[in-house]
This record gives structure tokens, sequence and C-alpha cells, in this order.
């Protein structure tokens, strides 16, 4: 029998780590899910099984504000239909949206890599500048940094949102229940498959353009319109209308299921998933809404949504139950049923 040496058996050497961050960590997908709730949630003190939402409300002297940051890598940064800067004002102004709230101020920051064109700098900035005005709301500080060659693919973009919650908006990813309507703003697929057909010049671009835009003003007039009976909401950008619809099922421990034959997917979205081998449901989207809605007042939310240009195109996609909580569902055109799930890794690398 061999001897064990005391001093090596108390001081075992570290265990090799050999976890690397991949590109379907920032899909939206599993691996999304997998990264927050296993590295970044725990060590910032996050409570186990806490919903994950889109902004976080703050009660700061009695009143609720919203809060919430995000930063955009998309490629190109110059895309049909928009460009980086008007994404990323757009993106966080829906986030604070997605709780009902509308947006107050704005913060912007850049990481620029040593040789950007200053042309495309004015450019993108003259862009957040106009959107921001669009959407109401001021750009009121920010930062810049520039790293060396290489470092940055040209142009990263952070942007912080505060906005203040609407009277009698209570939305919340965890408030979904069965019976509710799941009710949809508009055709799905356009952002994904514009950046990728931009990307990769496959000339699908001449046809198709990003639906990025904001969505507060349709949010407002949901909540004028449904109050208390507006539930849940999520944009479904990465990850698409199946990240979105599967992250609301979990969070709010029901099923969901939807009707193929009712999900609005442009023509050529279509015929460029169907080229490329993709589903147009894990496509991302910058422009729309998925809302789940109290069953008595789903008519009327929807007219609401209908009489909005953000949600003229507003649909009816299915319903929540108490069945298969956590799953979503699609009753297909073919007549059967078959589970829509979330990916495990990254569709469309560099979306948004």
């Amino acid at each position: 029998m061999t001897a064990v040496d005391p001093a090596r058996a108390a001081c075992p050497a570290p265990p090799h780590e050999s976890e690397r961050v991949q590109l379907g960590h920032g899909s939206g997908g599993r691996l999304s899910a997998e990264l927050l709730g296993q590295v970044v949630l725990p060590a910032l003190g996050g409570p186990p099984g806490a919903v994950a939402e889109d902004a976080a409300v703050v009660t700061v002297a009695g009143a609720e504000v919203v809060l919430s940051t995000d930063a955009f890598v998309v490629d190109p940064l110059f895309f049909p239909g928009g460009d980086i800067g008007c994404l990323a004002v757009h993106g966080t102004v829906n986030d604070l949206a997605m709780l009902g709230a509308a947006p107050v101020a704005l913060t912007l920051a850049y990481v620029i890599e040593e040789g950007f064109p200053i042309v495309d700098l004015r450019r993108v900035t003259a862009s957040a500048g106009a959107a921001a005005a669009d959407a109401g709301v001021r750009i009121v500080t920010g930062d810049t940094k520039v790293v060396g060659r290489g470092a940055a693919d040209g142009l990263f973009v952070t942007t912080t949102g505060l906005g203040r919650r609407l009277p009698g908006a209570r939305i919340s990813a965890g408030a979904a229940r069965a019976g509710d309507a799941v009710l949809l703003s508009g055709p799905i697929g356009r952002h994904g498959t514009t950046i990728l057909s931009a990307r990769e010049a496959l000339g699908f671009e001449a046809g198709i353009a990003s639906d990025t835009r904001a969505l507060h003003r349709l949010v407002a007039a949901m909540v004028a319109g449904g109050g208390p009976a507006l539930h849940a909401m999520r944009d479904p950008t990465r990850g698409g209308l199946a990240a979105a619809l599967n992250e609301l099922a979990a969070a709010s421990a029901v099923g969901v299921e939807i009707d193929e034959a009712a999900v609005p997917v442009p023509a050529l979205v279509a015929a460029a998933c169907e080229l490329l081998g993709l589903d147009p449901l894990h496509v991302a989207n910058e422009g729309c809404l998925v809302a789940m809605v109290a069953a008595d007042a789903a008519d009327a939310v929807l007219a609401t949504m209908r009489a909005t240009p953000e949600g003229r195109d507003a649909v009816r996609l299915g319903t929540v139950v108490a069945d298969h909580p956590g799953r979503v569902v699609m009753h297909t055109l073919m007549g059967g049923r078959r589970v829509v799930d979330v990916l495990v890794g990254e569709q469309l690398p560099r979306i948004c």
C-alpha cells in the first residue's frame, strides 16, 4: 500500500476551470438563462427563482420608477430600417414599456474601436438623438471609451433607461393566468432576417426592413384600455417569439397554446427562413410585443392595439392554460401539436 503524503492530502490542487463563454450565451435562449442563473445572479445576490423581467421596478421616495439597461452589438451597424443608434434607444424604451412604464430619461455610452470612422459615429449619434426625440425622451448623460484596433469590432453601445410607471399598470412576466388570451402586436421575423441578409449580402434586404421602433405609446394605449386586465408582456427580441412565450410561461408557471395559422409571418421572411433553415418563431424582432390579457378584456384590448400605428396588425395567437406549466405548445397547420422550445445556443449572432 502506497503511503499518502499528509501535506498533499491536506492541500489538494485547485480544480481546473475549463468552461468558457460561447456566442450562444448571448442568444437569449437556454444558454443565456444558464449564464444568468448560475453565474451572474447568484454573485449579485439575486433570490433563487426570481422572475426575470425586462426591467426593474424601484421605489424612490414613495414613487414607483422603472429602470433598465442594455448593450447593443449588432452587425452590421447600419441595416435597412435602422442602425445601432436608433436600435439602442428603441430597445431600452421597449424594455421599460414591458413593465408598463413611460420613458423619462436615457443614458448612452460608447465603446469605440480605434480607427472607427468619425462620419459613422456622427451618423449613429444623430440616429440615436432622432429616435429619442421621436419617443419624447431625453438622453441626459453617458460615457465614451476608445479601445485598440480589433478590441471592439467597430462600435458597442450601452443604454440605460429610467421610466415612470403608468397609473394602473401592474404588468409582470410572472402575472399571466390560465384563461388569458395571448395577443401579438404585429408580424414577426423582420429584424433578424434583415440583419442576416444585410450581413451576408443575400439580397432579401431589398424587400425586408427591420421593424425597430418604440412601443411605449402602444403600451400606454393598452394600459388605458385594459387596466388591470393587462397581466404580462414581453418584446420578443433575442430568441424571438418562442423565447418570449417560454419566458412568460416559466415565470408565471402556466402553459401556453398558440395556433400556427394565427402567427403573422411576412412572405419574404418565410422565404428567407425556408432558404436558410430557420424557424421564424426563433428569429429576433425589435418592434412588436406579446401580451397576456384577461379573456373578458381581450377583444377590447385587441381593438385598442389595432387603433395605433404600432399595433394595427395585432392578432390573437392563442390562450394561456393551466396544463403543461412552463411549456409552449403550437397547434400546427397539419392538425397536430408540437412543443415550441427555446434554442440552446445561437441562431443569428450579433443581431441586437
